[in-house]
């Protein structure tokens, strides 16, 4: 359990930031006030805690056990009660009304991937699968951020599914390394192609037919996020801009890249990433 490094104190910010900093959301979160960025690094370091538990190499039971014990300490911050290493996530609890079920729902989908090797889940699962793992952290964002209820809620559904497909779509071969497949099991069978393994899945030669219409929901996702800042505070939507330009950007490097094997791996292009932060920080 990666406890370790979210911190206790104001005085020990750079381990949540340290854990922050190899990720694409690092760059979004450093342009916010210090609360809200110290928020949203104590919220990141509590999702790559419990994802590196989903991704690690301990026995499934053990993974499991280890998620129920992140729930009770997340259940303790709620009660008045937390573990000293969530003092400060326990503070941003309070003043910025982070939701339990929020949390829960982070771990339920960590849960998903400790359980067993997901492989070509139905449409529905894959819909929960990304509303866990991703939107359910954008749900705690949008409050850090300050945004109104329901359509900060509604930038966490749409957002959130936008960067979650974007990354299996990226992925494909790295998720067949780890025998995880998350492309949905109908557009599968729509192309004739057997949900046997992960390997064979991401060597069929119809891939790319299964795909196209994945990168088409991931593009209608950042359209409504896009509608859904429009429609908002500046200030209040400066991260998840970033957050959605970052990852459009890796959606269309994959694009271009293509779906067809052998497929090379996306990078990230630093140059046009640090236009894109200065656009919205700065304009």
């Amino acid at each position: 359990m990666a406890v370790s490094n979210l911190v206790v104190d104001d005085t020990q910010t750079t381990d949540a930031a340290a854990v922050t900093s190899g990720s694409s959301f690092y760059l979004a979160m450093r342009i916010l006030p210090a609360a809200q960025r110290d928020a949203m690094y104590q919220v990141y370091a509590f999702c790559r805690a419990v994802d590196d538990i989903a991704d690690g190499d301990l026995p499934r039971a053990e993974r499991a056990a280890a998620l129920e014990r992140w729930r009770a300490d997340i259940d303790a911050c709620y009660a008045g009660a937390p573990p000293a290493s969530l003092a400060a996530l326990t503070r941003h609890i309070h003043t910025f009304q982070l939701q339990r079920d929020d949390f829960h729902a982070m771990i339920d989908g960590m849960a998903m991937d400790a359980a067993e090797d997901i492989c070509a889940p139905d449409e529905a699962t894959l819909d929960l699968y990304c509303d866990r793992v991703a939107s359910s952290a954008g749900r705690l964002s949008v409050r850090i951020f300050g945004m109104q209820e329901q359509p900060g809620r509604d930038l966490a559904h749409h957002l959130g599914r936008a960067l979650q497909l974007t990354n299996i779509l990226r992925d494909i071969d790295e998720d067949a390394g780890i025998n995880r497949c998350y492309l949905p099991r109908e557009l599968l069978a729509s192309e004739g192609i057997a949900a046997a393994s992960p390997t064979s899945i991401a060597d069929d030669p119809a891939i790319p037919r299964v795909c196209a219409p994945l990168v088409e929901r991931a593009k209608q996702h950042f359209a409504a996020a896009d509608a859904i800042m429009d429609a908002a505070s500046r200030n209040h939507v400066r991260a998840p801009r970033i957050m959605s330009g970052v990852y459009r950007c890796l959606l269309e490097r994959t694009v271009d890249r293509g779906f067809d094997i052998p497929r090379t791996k996306v990078s990230k292009p630093r140059m046009r990433l640090l236009w894109i932060v200065a656009r919205y920080a700065f304009f």
